[in-house]
């Protein structure tokens, strides 16, 4: 979830990891139970305080980017596939998973939080409410319109 939320692997596993100090310095006590819906009350205020830092940071910044130069070739990433998947199975699947990422990071950062929670970490709508810090019926709001927009972006890739 953060790492579809910031686009950076580095910083999402930095906000995963000060989620997880959080929750361990402030509700170690609590029942195992809480902490999964904790958690991700965590994640998802570090991710909204993530954006607003990278608002800020990025109107200054903004002016200075430049492309690495990718011009070395991985090693790695041009062996042969173990599964003797080809690479036109693998392209289509990687570009089938980068359409979504890029539809996952086009939704608002609310039906975005509800979708994830709600599909890939398979949080109840009560939980799901309680991590986002709203009503039960903003969760079911926000993941229905979330779904609609990913089905309406996602049409040629998925049936």
């Amino acid at each position: 979830m953060a790492h579809i939320a910031t686009g950076h692997h580095d910083e999402a596993l930095e906000l995963v990891q000060d989620a997880m100090f959080k929750l361990v310095e402030r509700y170690r006590n609590r029942p195992e139970t809480d902490w999964g819906p904790l958690f991700h009350r965590i994640l998802q205020s570090r991710i909204q305080d993530w954006y607003r830092r990278s608002k800020v940071r990025h109107r200054w910044t903004g002016w200075f980017r430049h492309d690495p130069d990718d011009s070395t070739e991985d090693p790695i990433q041009t062996a042969p596939d173990p599964r003797g998947r080809t690479q036109s199975n693998i392209l289509e699947g990687e570009e089938t998973l980068q359409q979504l990422e890029s539809a996952l990071r086009q939704l608002p950062l609310r039906q975005q939080q509800a979708f994830l929670l709600r599909n890939w970490e398979g949080l109840a709508v009560a939980d799901t409410a309680r991590a986002m810090g709203c009503s039960e019926g903003s969760v079911k709001t926000h993941y229905s319109r979330a779904i609609g927009t990913l089905r309406e972006r996602l049409k040629d890739y998925w049936p």
